[in-house]
């Protein structure tokens, strides 16, 4: 007993500090403080697997340092290339509509959806519906009321067409009799007399500008004074 307790004491980061009632521990607390190997592996195998995983955790580490120089050095070929991420975001949610569409899942279901086409508009309850609703259709245009109805929005837009021919008549008639009238064509008159005279206007300060009579064209005077 004294020869565990002092391994103990000679083991212990505090050795030579204790006091001599600490050589009273016992000797079990050793044995606890080391890590037990798992349930059914030993000690030569949890060192195995240990060993690996960290290996793996090590491999990890360095591919995801690979991983983010490849990401920068793409993201330095698409500013070259003059790429936005919205074109990246495109072409990302191009390949995934074209990932899906060929995907077995997509496959499947539009094949689903074609076969549950073709039972529901084979089956007796569609073509019963089917054929009600043709029956409905015709025994409505074949109606009275229908008819009536027909005929009513057909007058209704003939008569319509023509008041429309009606006030384009009275509106080309009255066009007419305006110009005939004596109001229109003393108003004509008169205008056609200031155009005379604003024509003629100009042709005579034409006239005057091209004239030989300047300021500078006239004749010497005979009676000069001396």
């Amino acid at each position: 007993m004294e020869s565990a307790s002092q391994d103990i004491n000679l083991n212990s980061p505090n050795k030579g500090l204790l006091s001599d009632a600490m050589t009273d521990v016992p000797v079990d607390s050793a044995a606890s403080a080391q890590t037990s190997a798992p349930e059914g592996l030993t000690l030569a195998e949890e060192e195995e697997l240990r060993s690996e995983l960290a290996k793996v955790e090590e491999e990890i580490g360095t591919l995801r340092q690979v991983l983010a120089a490849k990401e920068r050095h793409c993201g330095e070929l698409k500013r070259k290339l003059g790429l936005t991420p919205l074109d990246g975001l495109k072409q990302n949610l191009s390949k995934s509509w074209h990932d899906v569409q060929v995907s077995n899942a997509y496959v499947r279901t539009s094949e689903k959806l074609g076969e549950w086409n073709d039972k529901v508009t084979q089956s007796d309850l569609y073509l019963s519906a089917s054929s009600t609703l043709e029956d409905w259709n015709e025994k409505l245009t074949q109606s009275e009321a229908y008819k009536k109805t027909q005929e009513t929005l057909s007058q209704a837009g003939q008569k319509t067409s023509a008041a429309l021919s009606n006030v384009g008549s009275v509106i080309s008639r009255k066009l007419g009799d305006m110009r005939n009238s004596a109001t229109f064509k003393s108003f004509e008159d008169r205008v056609g007399t200031i155009k005379s005279r604003v024509v003629g206007s100009r042709e005579n300060s034409t006239d005057s500008l091209h004239s030989p009579s300047g300021a500078g064209d006239k004749p010497p005077q005979d009676n000069a004074p001396f």
